[in-house]
Parts: structure tokens; sequence; C-alpha cells
């Protein structure tokens, strides 16, 4: 008989914000996210699983999460002659410019797809 899993709220916490099951957590602790929507497709589908390593080195074409605009975005980070800025791989989607790197939480050194160890793909050596 197949079984129907019911989908767990994962808790996303602000700068300000806090969670009394992060609180034992190291903040520089790599932890895992579910991508969510088609902003980073090709590359990131939804469903996959990102690993996030909070104090990762960020440079220009890592995959990072960002606080901007009071909410977390996932993007790729660009640099350039005007600075930086968030870019989605999804064309349908704005790039954003950044005032500086303070705005990168984590980049991203890992995905996989659930339950395929095969399918998984690091961004960092």
């Amino acid at each position: 008989m197949n079984e129907i899993k019911k989908a767990f709220p994962i808790p996303v916490v602000g700068e300000n914000e806090t969670d009394a099951a992060l609180d034992h957590c190291s903040g520089a602790e790599p932890f895992a996210l579910m991508v969510l929507g088609d902003s980073m497709e090709p590359e990131f589908v939804e469903g996959e699983i990102i690993v996030v390593e909070p104090e990762g080195l960020a440079k220009d074409g890592s995959f990072v999460m960002a606080w901007l605009d009071g909410e977390w975005i996932f993007r790729q980070l660009v640099g350039g002659p005007g600075g930086w800025k968030l870019r989605p791989l999804n064309p349908k989607y704005p790039t954003a410019s950044i005032p500086d790197l303070s705005v990168i939480k984590g980049v991203i050194i890992q995905k996989s797809k659930p339950g395929r160890r095969k399918a998984a793909k690091r961004y960092v050596d």
C-alpha cells in the first residue's frame, strides 16, 4: 500500500529572528535546503537538495544564498564593472544588484536528488 508522505515545514530564519531548534547549531555548520521554484533551472530543479556552507568563499560564478530586501534568495553571484549582481539562471526572472557581499549568507557546495546518491554534484573542491 502506497503511503502518502506529508510535507513538513523547514524553518528559514532571518537575521533578527531565532528558532529554538537552531539555537544548538553552530552558525558555521553546513545545512541543506530543498530547491523550490524554477528560477535556477536548468542547473537546479525543484525538489533537489542543496547543501549550503555559511562560511564558504563567495566568488564570481558561485551559487549563493543571500538575504535581500527582507527575504532569502538563491542565485548565482556575478561580479563585473558595475558591481555585484545576483543572477537567476532562468531568464524569466530579473537580476538583482547588491550593494556589497554582506548580503551573501552562504555558498552552495553540493546538490543532489533525493534518494539518488549518484546524482550528486559538488560545486567546490
